[in-house]
């Protein structure tokens, strides 16, 4: 055989030869949970909007859920997904056991959950913000790093008494009322009445601070500002004051019976309501309750819209595991069909 001949022999069996590795490559990748990665990966580098993996469509088919008791904390906002998602978590789960827990002292909130994180006092948190810059320097000179995993979105919706006469308000209307520069509903379109805004201290929560961040673009709340403990007293201080305002998680305000949910918009005639239209009159709550508008939430069409996220400690040990199982959970089909049962906007 020619020298010639003989390289044409060898390059058609490297040819073949490739040829059969790339099948078995592509076979393996297809049809098995084999996953090729490069030899500088990890799972702290791994994406941390899309944790889940693609065969982890139920609660019971999350892996590596450790076992022993696990604490948790943080935002009030999540008060209707733990109690859709952590007992279904229990019934699937048993030896994954899951405690909320209230700080020592203060109220509960984003805030104080992440601080009890950095503190070892929990094993992930809950918050309705992202983590502030100060709170991974923390992190850091304790030597480990605070992941926040994307859950579900929220928005921020706003409370009146069902017998205001308004219709909608502004992004700038609502941070004028709340700033002091707005007193009267008459200022607004309304009767002339005098406006009582009710908010929860700043030092509160999560939504508090989302609220001052991007509504009052830190501008200081008014004088005319009554602070208040917590949503459910703010809610009956609308209900029975006609000239109240109050905002509040959307699934808070939303579903309630005994006051009116506005449309908002970032000019006036560029107003979305977070809930779905018709709004359902008084009369007929509780049997026909309004609903999230979702595809508003989404789009971000509805302009004031957050994310909710589980923050988890990366510190390669046990907490890591359970925080990073915890949200992987919520991840799930079924996790974000709780989610959306609660009141809140999938994100997957």
């Amino acid at each position: 055989m020619t020298q010639k001949n003989e390289a044409a022999v060898l390059f058609l069996a490297l040819l073949i030869t490739l040829g059969l590795v790339g099948g078995v490559y592509f076979w393996l990748a297809r049809n098995t949970n084999v996953k090729f990665v490069s030899s500088s990966s990890n799972s702290s580098q791994q994406s941390a909007k899309s944790p889940a993996k693609a065969n982890e469509e139920t609660l019971a088919q999350v892996q590596n859920v450790p076992s022993g008791l696990f604490r948790y904390g943080g935002s009030t906002t999540w008060a209707p997904i733990r109690k859709e998602v952590d007992s279904a978590i229990k019934t699937v789960l048993p030896k994954y056991q899951i405690s909320y827990t209230d700080p020592i002292s203060g109220t509960p909130g984003s805030g104080s959950g992440i601080r009890m994180l950095l503190d070892n006092q929990l094993a992930f948190a809950q918050s309705s913000r992202s983590v502030e810059p100060q709170e991974h320097q923390i992190a850091q000179q304790k030597g480990f790093t605070l992941k926040e995993i994307p859950i579900a979105i929220d928005g921020i919706a706003i409370a009146v008494h069902p017998n205001l006469n308004i219709s909608s308000l502004t992004i700038e209307q609502i941070k004028q009322i709340y700033t002091g520069k707005i007193t009267n509903w008459q200022e607004v379109g309304g009767p002339k009445l005098a406006i009582k805004p009710y908010s929860r201290r700043l030092e509160d929560g999560g939504t508090i601070e989302f609220f001052y961040q991007n509504v009052l673009e830190k501008e200081k709340f008014g004088s005319n500002v009554q602070f208040i403990f917590n949503t459910t007293a703010a809610l009956r201080q609308v209900a029975q004051n006609e000239g109240s305002i109050y905002y509040a998680s959307a699934p808070e305000v939303i579903f309630q019976c005994t006051v009116k949910t506005l449309p908002i918009g970032r000019k006036a005639s560029e107003v979305v309501a977070p809930y779905q239209e018709p709004l359902e009159t008084k009369s007929q709550c509780p049997q026909q309750l309004n609903q999230i508008n979702q595809e508003a939430f989404q789009s971000g069409k509805y302009p004031i819209t957050r994310t909710l996220f589980v923050i988890v400690k990366q510190n390669g040990q046990i907490d890591q595991q359970a925080g990073d199982a915890y949200a992987r959970l919520l991840l799930t089909d079924q996790g974000q069909a709780l989610i959306s049962k609660s009141g809140f906007v999938r994100i997957k």
